[in-house]
């Protein structure tokens, strides 16, 4: 159901062509009032799902945090005016261990998160990955961990119509100069099937930082996929 993600995450040490120094993950299961920075040097896990086979609360990923790190990154939400804290407590949730998981099995690159903002706000995620640019010269590969499609009440076929609407509408938008494609997802609510694709816009909005942190690059799609459970369109991709 999920192999060709699988693949596509598989190829990305590849094609990223180095080691990162650590990963940056924007999941959209982390939510908090501020842009809180995961700072602990040994994250837990967090099984933030419910109703799957007991082996899937055992999973292990043992990657090390980055502290320093962490305090650079909320050095630097803080210096463009964002609310930030460091939480010493916060471990990887899956929207941040599996894809992990897959991108590097043996977890021996550091890994962090910062979380959501409540709310949402376009602008002021596109802020925090503005914020947090320098680290992509600093070796840090900055990864936004949601879904184009997410919708839970409405996968299936029912899902085909609103997914693929909504994902060309995605395609067609960061094909676009980066000044449009910023005005255009600032209003993501206009594109078709907006609000059907999006509930809430949790597993939307880590693409708005994570291209805040690429504004000017070009986007290139990575993964694409037509029949995700059922009947989603679903993509991902990639900012150089």
């Amino acid at each position: 159901m999920l192999h060709n993600l699988e693949v596509s995450l598989a190829r990305m040490p590849a094609e990223i062509g180095t080691t990162p120094k650590a990963i940056l993950m924007i999941s959209g299961h982390w939510e908090d009032d501020s842009f809180a920075v995961m700072s602990s040097p040994a994250p837990g896990m967090v099984y933030d799902y419910g109703g799957f086979p007991p082996e899937t609360y055992q999973i292990k990923y043992p990657a090390p945090g980055a502290p320093a790190l962490a305090q650079r990154t909320a050095d630097l939400i803080a210096a463009a005016g964002l609310p930030t804290r460091l939480d010493p407590k916060q471990g990887f949730d899956h929207g941040t261990f599996v894809p992990a998981y897959v991108m590097y099995p043996k977890a021996d690159v550091p890994l962090y998160q910062v979380s959501l903002q409540h709310g949402y706000d376009p602008a002021a995620h596109f802020a925090l990955g503005r914020a947090l640019a320098p680290l992509r010269d600093e070796g840090v590969l900055i990864v936004g961990s949601g879904l184009s499609y997410h919708n839970l009440r409405l996968f299936g076929p029912g899902a085909k119509e609103p997914s693929a609407g909504f994902d060309a509408w995605l395609d067609a938008t960061l094909a676009t100069s980066p000044a449009e494609r910023t005005r255009s997802l600032l209003e993501w609510e206009k594109a078709p099937y907006a609000r059907i694709c999006h509930k809430e816009e949790d597993h939307l909005a880590p693409i708005f930082a994570a291209l805040g942190a690429a504004e000017d690059a070009v986007a290139t799609r990575v993964y694409h996929d037509t029949n995700v459970y059922g009947g989603v369109t679903a993509s991902s991709y990639r900012f150089d």
